[in-house]
């Protein structure tokens, strides 16, 4: 039967979780940087609601489509009934 290194076993560990913390810090610094080089703001303008245009908004499905289709059908239900 084989004996357990521990030693070996830990420093493997402790190698994991090194390169797991550098990982980490990578990741960190990258999203600093991208957070960073947003979009610049006016003074005291509020970054939620930059850039949106008041009135109505344009569907971010594509929905018109689908509506002027169904509407279009109707219409020649209509015609049949007549």
């Amino acid at each position: 039967m084989q004996k357990s290194r521990p030693t070996q076993n830990k420093r493997a560990r402790e190698r994991a979780r090194q390169e797991k913390r550098q990982q980490k810090e990578a990741r960190r610094l990258e999203n600093r940087g991208r957070r960073d080089s947003g979009v610049p703001l006016a003074p005291g303008e509020d970054p939620d609601i930059a850039g949106i245009v008041p009135g109505p908004q344009p569907s971010p499905w594509g929905d018109d489509d689908l509506v002027d289709d169904a509407e279009s059908d109707d219409s020649e239900e209509d015609e049949g009934r007549s």
